[in-house]
């Protein structure tokens, strides 16, 4: 029977590769189901063939008439960090190698090896690891007074949210970002013109990172409108040239800082108990599915 353990992906193949269960050379641009977690693929026969071969299930029994079900118990953290953006960098290289190989049939191959992805590609690659890195962090210090949502699917949009944080001290959304250089605020204007707060990374203006956050958390806030919980946005930039000291900032009410200087302020104490953080936790997971 085929260990069908981690997710599995039906999927065309961009190198060759070995089914582990019958040996056969899958060539590439072939289908096979490739599992992530085992990162080894199968021939669609073998596949096939476990399924088919697989003992039919029991129907669970039946509920008792006016009986409650009891909820299944939530996960510390749920979800898993950078998935969305990893899938979304590898439909983009399935696509660029069906196009190679559909104008060189000869040589796509080498020219696949030689030439690297373009930028647009490669920063869902990046992001993704950002994302994985952070998310890896949250789930070292989850637990039942600090639970975590990962990669959370805004309805009706293609939107997600990378990190949920519910903890002592309230709901924190974050997005992790791998931006290189210093961020920094800068402060425009005063006298006779308006003051114009921006943020800056290595010399640019990114400031619509910060209203990408502040959305995130008026959609967490609209989800939690009958909650008494504050809900806080932050920006992690996991790779930015951060000074020795102090560093961190808050611009339009969304916070700046890095990984560390974070994760204090997420275990830091709070009025919130395990039993509500739970709730909450619930609230928002049915509000915004796993991506």
């Amino acid at each position: 029977m085929t260990d069908t353990a981690g997710p599995a992906k039906k999927m065309r193949l961009r190198y060759q590769g070995q089914c582990r269960l019958c040996g056969t050379e899958v060539e590439a641009g072939a289908q096979a189901v490739y599992f992530r977690d085992a990162k080894a693929i199968e021939c669609l026969s073998c596949f096939d063939d476990a399924a088919a071969a697989e003992p039919p299930t029991a129907p669970p029994p039946a509920d008792t008439p006016g009986a409650p079900t009891a909820p299944e118990p939530l996960a510390y953290s749920e979800g898993v960090a950078g998935d969305s953006a990893r899938d979304e960098y590898e439909r983009r290289m399935a696509r660029r190698e069906a196009r190679v190989r559909e104008r060189f049939p000869r040589a796509g191959g080498l020219l696949l090896k030689i030439y690297e992805e373009g930028q647009p590609t490669k920063a869902w690659k990046v992001g993704a690891g950002g994302e994985e890195t952070l998310g890896g962090t949250f789930n070292r210090i989850a637990g039942p007074e600090l639970r975590v949502l990962h990669d959370r699917r805004v309805p009706r949009t293609r939107a997600n949210i990378d990190h949920i944080v519910v903890c002592r001290n309230g709901v924190m959304v974050i997005d992790a970002k791998r931006y290189k250089g210093r961020p920094s605020l800068k402060v425009e204007g005063g006298f006779f013109r308006p003051t114009v707060h921006k943020l800056t990374v290595d010399g640019r203006d990114r400031t619509k990172l910060v209203e990408g956050v502040r959305k995130q958390v008026d959609l967490v806030t609209a989800a939690l409108e009958d909650v008494p919980v504050p809900v806080q946005g932050f920006l992690c930039f996991l790779d930015a040239d951060w000074p020795l000291i102090g560093g961190a900032f808050t611009i339009h009410g969304v916070g700046v800082l890095w990984p560390r200087r974070l994760r204090k302020l997420l275990e830091k104490e709070g009025p919130l108990g395990s039993e509500e953080i739970e709730q909450i936790q619930a609230r928002l997971a049915a509000a915004f599915p796993a991506a």
